[in-house]
């Protein structure tokens, strides 16, 4: 067997530009084992095979929660941890997954969307509004780490949370475990930490009023539960911190990735100040260059052979989402960034029944926040030189830790 060595998180030229290293393996080989994920794992790089694993039933999302197992553990001491990260629709296979699925999708509908438009467009209007363009600021820190937290606290309770710093923390704490290759006990209890304040927080508000009409998501969820779709209030509770980490962790970091590609390449900034009606193709173009989630992981269910290798039940697989992306093979120039490039589909949201149910959700944030920055500041710029922005150490959670920009 062929051991690759990925460089990790504290490998400061991989995190700022991680693509060289996934251009290498592809043309290595589609199959790579490497002892840098959680004591060993299954690296895919190609767009095919990515995209089949993510699609087929042999590889489950579901066993992927026992990583909290992976960790030196003391017996039972996450056992609260375990009991709801492993309930969230993230960790579900079928028919769980579909059952839970089915519950939320109508919150994320093309007519469900649109109702919440304005309302995300007032927020981005604030955030904006607040942001001083004579001085130096941080993109990330005033827009792109604010807004997602304030959207996707209104799905799911109606209103948005305007002092938001704890769910901001909790869910970064929880990131922080869920992309570590290999994750400590030091992580985990934070990540635990995260996700039972996060379900206190939900808890309460589930015990609140709703007389929205129709009702916010959190509303819909109890109204499952009381008529048993639901199971109990930890099956409802887990994915509402699932929806606020991923809702928040995701769109943060395309906002802020998609602007640094923007900004670096002035040809597609002036292309979409030239016409903003190209902002839904290049928000595609953006996830595909550099996708907010750089891998996901599945567990083996049965045993079988892939490109000549023999993988056994229970053995970890990576589909390096990242690196199908930047397939020559499925994207032609794939390290060109081109935002009237003909839309083939990304992988960024993932494919099969795991696509992410907020993807729409998260692609009309990107496409609001863009609209009303370009004709406000269109000489909109990099602070820093790029080589001197700082990456998060989160290989998994690809994003920014902050975007220093001049407006004027």
């Amino acid at each position: 067997m062929n051991t690759v060595l990925v460089p990790g998180s504290s490998d400061a030229p991989f995190l700022r530009n991680p693509y060289p290293t996934y251009q290498a393996l592809r043309d290595a080989g589609p199959l790579h084992w490497s002892e840098e994920f959680f004591g060993g794992a299954w690296l895919l790089t190609r767009h095919t095979d990515v995209e089949a694993v993510l699609r087929d039933p042999r590889f489950s999302a579901q066993r992927t929660g026992g990583w909290i197992n992976d960790v030196e553990l003391q017996r039972g001491e996450f056992s609260r941890f375990q009991h709801l990260f492993s309930r969230a629709l993230l960790f579900l296979d079928a028919p769980e997954h579909t059952r839970v699925r089915g519950l939320m999708q109508p919150a994320f509908r093309p007519d469900a969307l649109a109702l919440l438009r304005p309302r995300i467009e007032h927020i981005a209007d604030t955030l904006l509004d607040a942001i001083d363009p004579d001085a130096s600021f941080d993109f990330m820190a005033s827009v792109a780490r604010v807004l997602p937290v304030r959207v996707i606290s209104m799905l799911l309770l109606g209103t948005a949370q305007a002092n938001s710093e704890d769910l901001l923390r909790w869910s970064d704490d929880l990131a922080a475990f869920i992309g570590a290759p290999q994750p400590t006990r030091a992580l985990a209890q934070r990540a635990q930490t995260g996700v039972l304040a996060l379900t206190r927080f939900f808890a309460r508000k589930l015990d609140e009023p709703d007389d929205a009409e129709p009702p916010a998501l959190l509303g819909v969820l109890r109204q499952a539960r009381s008529r048993g779709a639901l199971k109990d209030d930890a099956e409802l509770l887990a994915q509402c911190a699932m929806l606020l980490f991923a809702g928040h962790e995701t769109t943060r970091n395309l906002l802020g990735n998609g602007l640094l590609a923007l900004l670096t390449h002035p040809d597609q900034w002036q292309a979409l100040l030239d016409d903003p009606e190209r902002t839904p193709g290049a928000v595609r173009e953006l996830l595909r260059y550099d996708s907010p989630v750089q891998y996901s992981g599945r567990r083996v269910t049965t045993a079988l052979t892939l490109h000549g290798r023999q993988l056994k039940r229970g053995d970890l697989v990576l589909p390096l989402i990242g690196a199908a992306n930047r397939d020559p093979s499925r994207h032609p120039d794939p390290d060109r960034l081109d935002i009237l490039r003909p839309d083939p589909g990304s992988l960024s949201f993932g494919s099969g029944m795991h696509t992410c149910l907020g993807a729409a959700l998260t692609r009309l944030e990107a496409d609001i926040v863009l609209r009303r920055l370009l004709p406000r500041w269109p000489r909109l710029r990099l602070a820093l030189q790029p080589q001197h922005l700082q990456w998060s150490a989160n290989p998994a959670y690809r994003g920014l830790r902050a975007l220093p920009l001049l407006a004027c």
